[in-house]
């Protein structure tokens, strides 16, 4: 049986849609690490000297699915986060009471600020230009944002779902995951995206929208000692 792009997105995601932003190191597909911490590989036996190439451009990054079987002794394991790959399979029936924002180069200073306030590590200075964003704003404030991130030929991935805690509650985040989810699913692309599998409140927050849980898969922190 062939196996499911999404069982490996951020190696299928460089390796399609994303291939320009991809760096090649023995077995490995990295993100450039501009746009996003994230690596991959097709198997576990690894050459673990390209973990430290990787890490020779930044100081702390992100192997998501299998886990390497080596790693340098300047590098350490510092975490396993264990997520819930959710993918949407209808579209979503959502009244959208706000009006949400293209998010252009514009407002590029406040996304980066508002997702790194809230989401810490993630995001970096060219991780918009991998998608579309899009915002809601109170008051000439952005005050919650969603957009894409990983994307490969049939699949795209919901990422940043954030809200400045001075406005949650306020139903923004669902708003936005349905509008982007659908603007997703009109390309003729699946909509999926990763949460904490411990983020019970987010987790019921998207099944209520209509999306499931496929599979779990480890985001594997490494940083240089």
């Amino acid at each position: 049986m062939e196996a499911n792009p999404l069982d490996n997105p951020v190696w299928n995601s460089l390796t399609t849609t994303h291939q320009a932003h991809c760096l090649n190191l023995e077995g490995f597909k990295f993100y450039d690490p501009k746009y996003c911490p994230f690596g991959a590989l097709n198997h576990e036996e690894i050459n673990a000297d390209a973990l430290q190439a990787y890490a020779d451009l930044t100081n702390d990054f992100f192997i998501v699915g299998n886990k390497p079987s080596a790693h340098p002794q300047n590098l350490r394991l510092k975490n396993e986060l264990v997520c819930n790959q959710m993918v949407l399979h209808e579209p979503i029936q959502l009244e959208l009471k706000e009006e949400i924002v293209p998010l252009n180069d514009s407002y590029q200073k406040e996304l980066i600020a508002l997702v790194n306030l809230v989401q810490p590590g993630y995001f970096k200075d060219k991780t918009p230009d991998l998608g579309n964003y899009y915002g809601i704003f109170k008051n000439d404030q952005l005050v919650a944002v969603t957009g894409e991130r990983m994307k490969m030929a049939n699949a795209t991935e919901i990422s940043a779902v954030v809200t400045h805690p001075e406005h949650s509650g306020k139903g923004y985040a669902k708003q936005l995951v349905a509008f982007v989810a659908n603007q997703i699913a009109e390309e003729g692309k699946i909509p999926f995206l990763h949460v904490a599998e411990k983020n019970v409140g987010a987790i019921g927050l998207y099944e209520k929208l209509g999306l499931v849980t496929r599979r779990k898969i480890s985001f594997w922190n490494y940083s240089r000692k």
